[in-house]
């Protein structure tokens, strides 16, 4: 069951297709107040979506609409990933009030949700995304301890294959490929986006081997690159 708790924060979509599903962490205290920052006209934030950690989930803007949940970002050349994107918020205090795991319950109304979203629209593995990804000078969420294989093993977004032998990029290179705006930003800022999505044992900006591993293995699954 979906609960409606609309949000005045919202406008016609600017450019088309749909084909981003971006996941965030609301980063607050609780559900509550998050709802109510993401639905006061004030704030001018929103996002389609919000679970709560017991799984209920709540809408706040039509699929239909462009909800103000990206920010300034980027991905694949792509600059208003408001337009292009569906939002989905995941309650959770995040790294400045207690950062902890997401509870199965809401991972599996993820799941749910995330399925009917990608009946609907044409959003393949590879622009299934966080946060992090595509504003990492400015975002952490939905950070490392989300479970994106998991979620991939499960049909939505994208996890390499770490077996077999692999053709070492460029980081910098192979960054830009999976789609990071490499164009004057830090490598090793670029670096722990990866690393929060992709490798989320390490994440410190650096480039060893088996982050520079997954950059390639990654990469090479990007449809029209390698």
């Amino acid at each position: 069951m979906i609960i409606e708790h609309p949000s005045p924060n919202y406008e016609p979509r600017r450019e088309g297709p749909i084909d981003i599903l971006l996941i965030h962490y609301t980063g607050m205290t609780s559900t509550t107040a998050a709802l109510e920052r993401l639905s006061d006209p004030v704030t001018k934030l929103s996002s389609h979506y919000l679970i709560d950690e017991a799984g209920t989930v709540y809408q706040l803007v039509d699929e239909a609409s462009r909800a103000y949940h990206a920010g300034v970002s980027y991905w694949a050349g792509i600059l208003d990933i408001n337009s292009r994107s569906i939002g989905i918020e995941l309650a959770n205090p995040g790294h400045d009030w207690g950062y902890h795991d997401f509870p199965a319950a809401q991972m599996g109304a993820l799941l749910f949700l995330s399925q009917a979203i990608l009946a609907r629209h044409p959003i393949p593995p590879h622009r299934v995304l966080g946060h992090s990804d595509v504003a990492p000078d400015r975002k952490q969420d939905p950070g490392e301890r989300f479970d994106w294989r998991w979620l991939a093993d499960h049909g939505i977004g994208l996890w390499p294959d770490l077996s077999g032998p692999v053709t070492l990029l460029e980081p910098q290179a192979g960054l830009a490929r999976i789609g990071y705006d490499v164009d004057g930003k830090e490598l090793s800022t670029l670096t722990r986006a990866f690393q929060r999505h992709w490798r989320q044992s390490r994440v410190d900006g650096l480039i060893d081997a088996e982050t520079a591993d997954r950059i390639a293995r990654v990469a090479a699954l990007i449809p029209g690159i390698i």
